[in-house]
């Protein structure tokens, strides 16, 4: 059973197929426009309106920088998987999920996010730097007095999410923003936007990306869930580094009505704290043959405090790893039908 839908899920269960696994998709949780709204509009007030400023940051240290598309992530975490908080291959939707490839149970459509190749920041940011919705900003002011703002020198990102969230506001980035992204399939959505990934930690997690982004005296911008642990903000300002961290959306259940299934499903993808408690709190008891298949060890620890027994744990943090390890369990016999990307 795969516990999201949208983009994430259409991949995760592609994936499933290529492995012979019959995947059924089940959404569990979904994400919403933040509470309040406010410093999420004052960020990209900001991000817009240092259009024109320059930043000249040391470049990214060697063995650091971009990955390939065969890299990994981990769908959560903060050193650990904890939800949000890095690294967590969220959901496209905001509040929908989009058709998925698989078998669905509830849920309801929203069109995936488009795939670009990568290429630069859609073109310098300068005066006259447009939002997404084709309103125009003055670049290089943005108060009432005509005081210069400062704009941010990194923006890091650790879910799809945070990226759409950002990038249906903002037309273009300015060309001399930096973008950190925590693992390959984050790294992913932010091509898919147009922006050009700068820094991928060697390690899926909040906690390599704040160690491996390079000092700045500039201020870094940190779109995340409200779920998100504080492990990548409580890093960077150790560090010294002056962080903005918004409210980018929240992270919300599907339902409360208990999901019922025609049968018990085989296996339990586990990608989050959040999701191990929306399948507590909705589908338990499980059926004992279920395989419980959590994507790394944080997230397994948040699955035991919800109740839920752990079976399974990714060898690596990333969808693929976990559908192998799902594969092993079911058929200890047999090799993996797909090495993990």
């Amino acid at each position: 059973m795969v516990p999201r839908g949208g983009a994430w899920g259409d991949r995760v269960a592609a994936a499933a197929r290529e492995r012979g696994l019959d995947p059924l998709v089940v959404p569990l949780i979904a994400d919403a426009a933040p509470t309040d709204r406010s410093a999420l509009e004052a960020a990209v007030d900001r991000l817009i309106a240092s259009g024109g400023s320059r930043r000249h940051d040391a470049p990214p240290p060697a063995g650091s920088g971009p990955q390939s598309a065969s890299g990994q992530d981990a769908p959560s975490a903060s050193g650990q998987d904890a939800p949000s908080a890095s690294g967590q291959d969220a959901p496209s939707a905001s509040g929908q999920d989009a058709p998925s490839a698989g078998r669905r149970a509830g849920g309801t459509g929203r069109p995936a996010a488009s795939t670009e190749p990568d290429r630069a920041h859609s073109g310098p940011a300068t005066d006259g730097t447009a939002r997404a919705d084709g309103t125009a900003r003055t670049g290089g002011t943005d108060r009432t007095d005509g005081t210069d703002v400062a704009g941010y020198a990194w923006m890091v990102v650790t879910s799809a999410t945070a990226v759409r969230v950002v990038a249906e506001r903002v037309a273009r980035l300015p060309s001399d923003l930096r973008v950190a992204a925590v693992g390959e399939p984050t790294a992913r959505a932010v091509r898919a936007a147009g922006w050009v990934v700068d820094l991928v930690p060697s390690e899926s997690s909040g906690a390599a990306l704040a160690h491996a982004l390079p000092d700045t005296s500039g201020t870094v911008l940190f779109p995340r869930s409200d779920l998100a642990a504080p492990t990548v903000v409580d890093t960077l300002r150790a560090r010294g580094i002056d962080v903005d961290e918004v409210v980018a959306y929240r992270t919300v259940g599907t339902g409360d009505e208990p999901v019922v299934l025609d049968s018990p499903p085989a296996a339990v993808l586990v990608t989050s704290g959040s999701i191990a408690r929306e399948i507590a709190r909705r589908m338990t008891p499980l059926d004992p043959r279920t395989v419980i298949a959590c994507i790394g060890p944080g997230t397994a620890a948040e699955a035991r405090a919800a109740g839920l027994p752990v079976h399974v744990v990714a060898r690596s943090r990333s969808a693929e790893a976990l559908l192998d390890a799902v594969v092993e369990s079911l058929n200890p016999t047999a090799p993996n039908r797909k090495a993990p990307k």
